[in-house]
């Protein structure tokens, strides 16, 4: 088996939208890094039942919207 064909396999800290943490294990960063969550199960309209809507951070629903308006849908 060939060597350091695996990447580094280590605990790393997730941040949930509404505070909580947790330690995983992923490939992500290094040993001991934070991953915060923008959107998680407690708060995705597909777990959720579509009660809480996404926020658009990067303008990409109007940019959507302003692209596709001429079609008709909605």
């Amino acid at each position: 088996m060939k060597k350091d064909t695996h990447p580094d396999y280590h605990e790393i800290n997730v941040v949930m939208t509404d505070g909580t943490t947790y330690t995983t294990r992923s490939t992500y960063g290094k040993e001991g890094d934070t991953v915060k969550l923008d959107i998680d199960p407690k708060t995705h309209p597909a777990w959720t039942g579509g009660q809480q809507r996404l926020v658009d951070t990067g303008g990409q629903v109007a940019k959507f919207n302003k692209r596709f308006k001429d079609l008709g849908i909605g």
